[in-house]
């Protein structure tokens, strides 16, 4: 069924007539889009540590849902199975699952029971996961032609990358290039180290494939661009009569790499194509560094309400009480008599939203519904822009939407907002699933997951699963949770160890972990066993040459899923050592034991034992001030003697 008005960047009178007569007679009142919330149990999870234990709780959902009970179940993450926990019934809005181990993920499926319909929410969760030390390799795919202009911000990107753990190989290709050629590029990064590779970025204006004749959103068979062939390193594409379009409507195998694009090509409304991807870096480093904070809240926007139990917007309700808790969500109003500043577009104006989802009757540069322009109440693509819309992570959904390639596109039009605008996707055919970011994941490992995803995680109505369609535009590694560096990164080399200091990060609650290179580039290993809470640290374990050190904040996050050990972007630094290789210590002649020496506090510089992660298996200052004492006493001795 249609879903919007024909192609056009303002539609003429007559077509939006013509295309809106179509739908007016399902286009729900604001009250009536309520109903999206009956389709989505919207759940989250406190958790305790001792004795450990998960409670999930969730809302009731309106009274037309009819509920008559509850299902729970859960699964280990990346099973693909669901083990049945428990049947509640109709009034129960919590579970507590005791059979749980710290420091472990877990996933939960929540399913609300009636004869009228069915509500799925879903939950990633888990008790003190542990850091997260290597992310794996992002393969950063970047348009030569823009290169040479975008220099420094491609360097500040990468040091960022590094300083998330991953390690990023940088290919560059011709925006003119054939897609198989660009996908062989990718895939001989990727036959590298096919264990860690996770990812690819597609920077500018690489060139994008196109696959299928698919209908997604009731106007017809038509060509769609298709990222995911870029992630999709085992899957066998064919172009039949070799009109440069692939076949395939579905995607042929499971998608390997989580992909993201960020393309400002053919934007000619909000100006030069190298300063929107400038500007885009800039706000990409801003959020990663915690320079621009963001307020963990989520607007809905929707206009379409039940449609058949497709309830598009159910997966922002779903998935935005997973990730940011109970209570954080705001309905904007969509009735057509609403008051302007009760719209979507003035709310996501007026404040900053973590999370944003909007559904509407579309065009490629508009949705109905969540605007103020003409009859239609629409937001224009110039809207988001020159308003300065403040999203963060945007879904969005509505007619000739998913074309994002088409000029002035309104979801690329969401990542060229001054300030704000970070990743934005087509939810709604199929929904998608972004539950894990509340613990820490990408959100380029939900995309991945709901490319590959049919039955897993659904709704009562999820059509179009793994077309080929399905994609994020946007940075695909980054996080939801941010936390400020440490800063003032400094060494110095007394004693030809080197001794790290720094100054504090604000949301540093549990110390900072060290890590260390021979290169800037990577891969770094941690060298500290746990985090230090002091702000120096002496390296005693390194041997003798020249390195990178990287530190990063340590914070405990407590999410809508549950909590773990959070950390901040690496502060970095070049240091050397001369120390000479470790090898094992003699054992020293017999002696009367020292009296214990004070505890040192925790990564307090070369004070820090070695299994206090300061020490790295080197002889400590205590240890060598007795060997020293003892030589000398020796020395008296024999002095004496003579």
């Amino acid at each position: 069924m249609p879903m919007d008005m024909p192609v056009s960047r303002r539609p003429s009178r007559r077509l939006r007539v013509a295309g809106w007569l179509v739908l007016v007679l399902s286009f729900p009142t604001w009250a009536g889009a309520a109903l999206d919330t009956s389709y989505a149990v919207q759940a989250s999870a406190t958790v305790q540590a001792s004795p450990p234990q998960i409670t999930i709780s969730w809302t009731t959902g309106p009274l037309s849902s009819g509920a008559t009970g509850y299902a729970v179940s859960r699964k280990d993450a990346g099973a693909t199975v669901w083990t049945p926990l428990i049947n509640l019934p109709a009034i129960s809005t919590s579970y507590v699952d005791t059979n749980v181990t710290v420091g472990r993920l877990y996933e939960y499926q929540i399913v609300r029971q009636s004869p009228l319909l069915t509500g799925y929410g879903y939950l990633a969760s888990g008790i003190d996961l542990p850091v997260v030390d290597s992310r794996g390799k992002v393969i950063l795919v970047v348009d030569s032609s823009i290169a040479g202009a975008l220099t420094a911000e491609i360097a500040q990107l990468i040091s960022d990358l590094t300083g998330d753990g991953w390690t990023v190989a940088r290919r560059d290709v011709g925006r003119g290039d054939a897609p198989a050629a660009v996908r062989e590029v990718i895939r001989g990064a990727y036959n590298e180290d096919p264990a860690n590779a996770r990812a690819v970025l597609l920077l500018g204006h690489v060139p994008v494939a196109k696959s299928g004749n698919l209908d997604v959103d009731g106007h017809g068979g038509r060509p769609l661009p298709a990222d995911v062939f870029y992630g999709d390193m085992a899957g066998t594409w064919t172009d039949a009569n070799g009109d440069g379009v692939f076949d395939q409507n579905q995607i042929p195998s499971d998608v390997g790499l989580m992909v993201g694009r960020v393309d400002f090509a053919d934007m000619p409304s909000f100006g030069s194509e190298t300063d929107l991807l400038r500007r885009y870096l800039g706000k990409d480093h801003d959020f990663r560094q915690a320079i621009r904070r963001v307020t963990p809240r989520a607007l809905v926007g929707d206009r379409f309400g039940d449609f058949g139990g497709e309830a598009f917007a159910a997966s922002g309700f779903r998935t935005f009480s997973a990730v940011l808790g109970p209570g954080r969500i705001t309905a904007a109003n969509v009735e057509d008599i609403s008051p302007a500043d009760q719209r979507w577009i003035s709310l996501l104006t007026a404040n900053d939203w973590l999370w944003v989802y909007g559904a509407g009757a579309g065009s490629n540069t508009s949705i109905g519904g969540l605007g103020l322009h003409g009859l239609y109440f629409d937001v224009w693509s110039t809207d988001l822009v020159n308003q300065g819309a403040r999203g963060t992570f945007y879904l969005l959904f509505g007619s000739w939407l998913l074309d994002w390639s088409q000029p002035d596109n309104i979801m690329r039009a969401a990542l060229a907002a001054p300030d704000y605008g970070l990743t934005a996707a087509f939810s709604g055919r199929p929904h998608l699933f972004f539950q894990h970011m509340a613990m820490g994941e990408t959100a380029g490992f939900g995309i991945r997951l709901s490319q590959n995803n049919t039955t897993l995680y659904t709704n009562q109505v999820n059509l179009q699963t793994r077309g080929i369609h399905i994609a994020l535009l946007g940075d695909p590694t980054l996080r939801m949770h941010v936390v400020a560096p440490p800063g003032g990164l400094s060494v110095t080399t007394g004693g030809g160890s080197p001794q790290l200091s720094w100054t504090a990060s604000p949301d540093a609650d549990t110390g900072y972990h060290v890590y260390r290179a021979t290169s800037d580039a990577g891969p770094f290993t941690r060298i500290t066993d746990s985090p230090v809470t002091a702000t120096t640290f002496t390296d005693l374990s390194a041997p003798a040459g020249t390195f990178t050190y990287m530190v990063r904040a340590v914070r405990h996050e407590v999410s809508g899923g549950g909590t773990y050990f959070n950390q901040s972007q690496g502060a970095f630094i070049a240091a050397s050592s001369t120390n000479p290789t470790p090898s094992p210590t003699p054992s020293p002649a017999p002696s009367p034991s020292p009296s214990p020496s004070p505890s040192p506090s925790p990564g307090g510089g070369g004070m820090a034992a070695p299994n206090g992660g300061g020490g790295g298996g080197a002889t400590s200052p205590w240890m060598s001030a007795a060997l020293i004492l003892l030589v000398l006493l020796r020395v008296r001795l024999r002095r004496s003697e003579r």
